[in-house]
């Protein structure tokens, strides 16, 4: 600083008056929050205890006669090839859905004509038919196809109910990326494939978790289609295997606890790892 510059002045910023603590916001957050997590911890803890002790015992308090004794009631109750039944359908059900959902969310936001906005108005009209309305022709339809008590008959109705909300989401995605991406590749010479597989598939990633894990729950709990659409006890799914073991255990509450425990795993694990996404892949494009 030479002779004769004034040093500056930093004016302090103003701050606006400090809002009080919303107290009722706080305490409805905490009333929920017991709300979700009281029936949790009681599932965990009474699959923790003997049958006896879920009788005579205080339903809230930690068990003190701690076993795990209902969990190998179940896994000996044929509980792993339910298991790996409700796996095989999901997964197909899931890969084949975001598959054909991404393609088709592409083709309606880079393409143009009566034929793509038509296409999309019907992906749209799918979400307004309810699934027990198309359980009689569906039936005719998987027993005229000889497909009738396999595992296929719940894979294909679980695509077809799971495409439209999920080319709806993954089109709100796409309709996000910048435009100029997309004629930046077509300049360098990309064509479709290239774009969907160099630009979409990394930008959209957070709509395929999102998709893929919306899905995917569906598809687990889902008990209307084993229940129509199967019938022997080597295709029975977890949903199905639950409502048996409430008939084969009969007052064993803590088995049939851990059974509800066991099959709630997989799908808590995929929230956990892809919940970072789910926010943001759906609520894309609907701020516009």
């Amino acid at each position: 600083m030479t002779a004769g510059e004034q040093p500056l002045q930093v004016r302090p910023t103003r701050r606006g008056p400090r809002r009080p603590p919303n107290v009722l916001a706080g305490l409805g957050g905490f009333i929920w929050l017991a709300v979700i997590i009281l029936p949790i911890y009681f599932v965990v803890i009474s699959s923790l205890r003997s049958q006896a002790g879920f009788f005579s015992t205080n339903p809230l308090a930690p068990p003190t006669d701690f076993t795990l004794d209902n969990y190998l009631l179940v896994l000996q109750s044929g509980f792993g090839l339910y298991f790996l039944n409700s796996v095989i359908i999901t997964a197909a059900a899931v890969a084949v859905t975001v598959t054909i959902s991404l393609m088709a969310a592409y083709a309606v936001v880079r393409g143009s004509g009566r034929f793509v906005r038509s296409t999309f108005s019907v992906f749209l009209l799918g979400l307004a038919i309810p699934t027990h309305a198309t359980i009689i022709p569906l039936y005719y339809m998987i027993t005229r196809a000889h497909l009738y008590d396999s595992l296929l008959a719940l894979i294909l109705p679980s695509i077809g109910f799971a495409v439209p909300i999920t080319v709806l989401i993954l089109a709100n995605f796409m309709r996000d990326i910048p435009y100029e991406l997309f004629e930046s590749m077509r300049l360098d010479g990309a064509g479709d494939w290239r774009i969907l597989w160099n630009l979409v598939l990394p930008l959209a990633r957070p709509a395929l978790v999102t998709v893929a894990i919306y899905d995917g729950l569906h598809v687990w709990n889902g008990f209307l289609f084993p229940l129509i659409l199967t019938q022997s006890a080597d295709k029975r799914v977890l949903p199905m295997a639950l409502w048996t073991f409430q008939g084969e255990f009969t007052v064993n509450v803590p088995a049939v606890l851990a059974a509800v425990v066991l099959s709630t795993l997989p799908m808590l694990v995929a929230y956990v790892l892809g919940r970072r996404h789910l926010v943001r892949g759906l609520t894309a494009g609907f701020g516009k």
